[in-house]
């Protein structure tokens, strides 16, 4: 970052840091998927497809992460044991969705929430595994039954709702097998006990030799797993990668106490009547950019895809007030009197930040026609809380000096790059040069003028609300009421300069 008058900003901002030993499990589950799953059809109680489709995803996650060992889910639900970033897992959603429904267009973004376990000792983590697929026994049986009852025993969903309301365990499976004859042990285990991903040694076929015969070595690959026990003895302790990774279990877990297992979650939540902040970065995007053949120092489209899920955020979270953005980075404002998810930065940021790699995927086509998308990105996100609204204009300034620093730097240094110089000697070159001397190397030897680049790169993108000039009239029986309406804009203007809030003043009212 660079330095400006505006950097005790930084001391806003605070680590939130799992201390070790413990085991990290990140909890990823669903934002408003039951309207997901009916807009594009999913088949009723479970959707064979879709299921698969998350098992990917986690796949890919436990592939992409050396630090994941294991990974439990079911449903629209997925849990992670050690580091791992809900947006890659978004990205591999939308990215793979063609491959599983192929003949069904992803009209909307999905996106998830994450949420930090943290489990002191294998014995709570044995627990939590055991709650987790106890709840999806509990769900998966009570679903079966209910959509049964709408779909074969034409019941409403109310109905459907009573007749289960007080009905134990024993009481759905009779139901099934008596009214529907359906043995609920012999339904899918994919739906009834969920699935594991984990890390096992298999031989594979490297090269092969002159005389066409195969090299092979022993390769650590993720794979699919299921047993009607996961938490139990006999299946974790069977499986030497979970031995070595995590250890062994010593008893088996029969019971499981959910709220105990709820006291273990690293939650935050964000101080009230403070501005919050989240921002968001790129992860590895310099490998991103080249990979992707951008324009450097800076490529007007990738920009241009960065502000149209800005955008799509600030359309879909009401709660923010204004965005602003540069290179790979973006940050999102909420009101003060937000209570986003009651103000729970994992909430708060997991969900803006599934979002926006959600929209990344899914915009890239309409952005890059002619250039495909050759891995998923990732973002990772943070949240800092604000006192007022100077301290939060001077943050927002903070950024777009950052912007003009680095552009004019990153300007400099193309050009000498381009201009046949190798990137170490281009940074010796601009060691030490202050903001002047770069202009003048940009005017002198490459004839451009730093002055009329354009203000996209120099100075960032704001994204905020404006009322329509021409509101609405709504016809009341008295009388006619005038509706206010907002619009979302993207200005590349100076945010540092008080004159922009006042002439917006609305943005921080």
């Amino acid at each position: 970052m660079a330095n400006s008058k505006y950097e005790y900003v930084k001391s806003f901002e605070v680590e939130g840091e799992v201390m070790p030993p413990n085991l990290i499990v990140v909890h990823i589950d669903r934002r408003d998927f039951r309207r997901f799953s009916e807009v594009h059809e999913f088949e009723k109680p479970d959707d064979e497809k879709a299921l698969n489709l998350m098992n990917q995803c986690a796949m890919a996650v436990l592939e992409e992460y050396p630090d994941i060992v294991f990974s439990y889910g079911y449903g629209d639900e997925y849990s992670k044991i050690s580091s791992v970033i809900v947006s890659f897992f978004t990205s591999v959603y939308v990215t793979k969705w063609k491959e599983f429904f192929p003949l069904k267009e992803l009209r909307y973004p999905p996106s998830f929430l994450s949420q930090i376990v943290c489990c002191a000792s294998l014995e709570i983590l044995q627990a939590y595994l055991a709650w987790r697929q106890r709840d999806c026994h509990v769900q998966n049986q009570y679903n079966t039954c209910f959509w049964e009852l709408v779909k074969k025993g034409g019941k409403t969903e109310m109905e459907a709702q009573e007749i289960l309301k007080y009905a134990k365990e024993q009481d759905r499976n009779e139901l099934l097998h008596q009214q529907f004859g359906i043995n609920y042990n012999g339904t899918l285990a994919l739906f009834r006990q969920g699935t594991c991903i984990f890390k096992t040694e298999v031989e594979d076929i490297v090269k092969y030799n002159e005389d066409g015969t195969p090299v092979k070595r022993l390769r650590r690959k993720a794979g699919i797993f299921r047993s009607e026990n996961i938490a139990g003895r006999r299946f974790w302790n069977a499986h030497a990668s979970l031995l070595k990774e995590l250890g062994n279990f010593s008893e088996d877990c029969f019971k499981t106490n959910p709220d105990y297992i709820r006291s273990f979650l690293f939650e935050s939540k964000l101080m009230p009547s403070t501005w919050i902040v989240i921002r968001i970065d790129g992860c590895h995007f310099h490998r991103f950019a080249d990979v992707h053949e951008f324009n450097k120092p800076n490529d007007k489209q990738a920009l241009g895809l960065m502000n149209l899920c800005a955008e799509a955020v600030l359309e879909e979270f009401h709660d923010i007030v204004f965005c602003y953005g540069v290179s790979d980075e973006y940050s999102f404002v909420l009101k003060k009197d937000s209570q986003l998810y009651q103000r729970r930065a994992s909430k708060i940021v997991s969900a803006i930040v599934s979002f926006f790699s959600s929209m990344y995927v899914m915009k890239w086509k309409d952005v890059f026609r002619k250039k495909e998308l050759k891995y998923p990105p990732s973002f990772d996100g943070r949240a800092v809380c604000y006192l007022s609204n100077e301290i939060l204009q001077d943050y927002l300034a903070w950024r777009q000096v950052d912007c003009h620093i680095n552009n004019q730097y990153n300007t400099c240094f193309w050009s000498l790059v381009k201009s046949g110089k190798s990137k170490s000697e281009a940074q010796n070159y601009l060691k030490g040069t202050q903001a002047r001397e770069k202009n003048e190397l940009l005017l002198k030897e490459f004839g451009i003028n730093y002055n009329t680049l354009p203000l996209m790169f120099r100075q960032g993108s704001s994204i905020f609300r404006v009322k329509r000039e021409n509101p609405t009239l709504l016809e009341n029986d008295a009388s006619s009421v005038e509706k206010t309406e907002t619009k979302i804009v993207t200005e590349h203007c100076n945010i540092i300069e008080q004159s922009f809030w006042e002439a917006h003043p609305s943005i921080l009212d």
